[in-house]
């Protein structure tokens, strides 16, 4: 039972913002826009709020949440120990897509760390959830959609995907960024990237001066890092450009309906029946449009989505990695949850 029932995608004026941030302090659920995706938000600080965002998007338990902050000077109320490096980080990229994982207070909830003794903390850049935050206090938001799904990047998709399970969404328009933020654990010594998102490891080697170890981070466990998420309803493979006439022709030759993207440029001949898409070549704009371009497909009908290979380079990263888990949802079980 919802405490608001959403009455149509209007505007995020100050008004709205407003009555959102007393639905949270009351312990209610309101979906709202950052710069990367749209957030399912809940008071970070009220277990049972928590649980509910839990229930809602079908998310399992264990899995950790991002606190979403309105400053970096909250970072001392929730990461217990705050080194000299993460301050420089927030200071070069917040508010903006990077999440630090730090030591946690003692306070946290255990329902938004997952138990663990760590949390997930950034400063979304994005004008409608500072707002929210600064009124509401510190927001979990995962991703407004169900567990496993194409993350969404507008107010549209959130209503299509959760309707009325919310108690308001807040319509920020389009997000800019359009992939889920880059997770950094500074938890030793060693800070390590454990999901890539617009915020690069050379950006971040150039405010620390020494390296950014890739993958591992000791076993802690963060959003949007299990081999299998990301995915349509639609099956999804990824193909070099080469290959994908000649797998759309099979595959249409048998009878299924093909729906190829690709990165750049249209992908000339094509077998006839095959419908072509195409995505931005340049990195930043494909991951701007990547998740909407993906909704568009699985609601054309197709039976199967081909999807070119994006590129090697750290600047394709964040896409290559949402595509390759996207790919592998149809291969392998899915059993981790995405965040803003």
């Amino acid at each position: 039972m919802t405490l608001h029932a959403q009455a149509g995608l209007l505007p995020a004026d100050p008004e709205r913002i407003a009555r959102a941030a007393e639905l949270l302090r009351r312990g209610g659920v309101v979906a709202f826009p950052t710069e990367t995706v749209y957030g399912l938000g809940a008071d970070a600080r009220n277990v049972d709020a928590v649980r509910r965002v839990f229930a809602i998007k079908g998310r399992p338990a264990h899995h950790p949440l991002i606190v979403h902050l309105a400053g970096a000077d909250w970072l001392d109320g929730w990461a217990r120990a705050v080194p000299d490096g993460a301050r420089e980080l927030a200071s070069a990229f917040w508010p903006g897509p990077l999440t630090l994982v730090l030591p946690r207070q003692s306070r946290v909830p255990d329902a938004v760390t997952g138990g663990q003794d760590s949390v997930a903390l950034r400063v979304p850049d994005h004008p409608v959830a500072l707002a929210l935050i600064a009124a509401a206090g510190a927001l979990v938001a995962p991703s407004a959609n169900r567990f496993g799904h194409v993350s969404p990047t507008t107010a549209e998709h959130v209503q299509a995907e959760l309707g009325g399970a919310v108690d308001m969404i807040l319509d920020g328009g389009p997000c800019r960024v359009g992939v889920e933020s880059t997770i950094l654990s500074l938890l030793t010594d060693t800070p390590t990237l454990l999901r890539p998102g617009a915020v690069t490891p050379q950006a971040i080697e150039a405010v620390l001066g020494r390296p950014v170890a890739r993958g591992g981070g000791g076993g802690v466990r963060v959003p949007g890092a299990l081999p299998a998420h990301y995915a349509p309803s639609t099956p999804l493979a990824l193909h070099p450009a080469a290959d994908l006439p000649d797998r759309a022709a099979m595959l249409a030759a048998a009878g299924r309906r093909v729906l190829v993207l690709t990165l750049g440029e249209w992908i000339d001949p094509m077998p006839a029946g095959v419908q072509c898409h195409v995505l931005p070549a340049e990195a930043d704009a494909c991951a701007r449009l990547l998740y909407a371009t993906l909704r568009r497909l699985d609601a054309a009908g197709g039976d199967v989505i081909l999807v070119q290979a994006p590129p090697a380079g750290s600047d394709w990263d964040a896409v290559r990695d949402r595509l390759t888990r996207a790919a592998r949802a149809f291969t392998q079980p899915s059993d981790d949850e995405t965040g803003t």
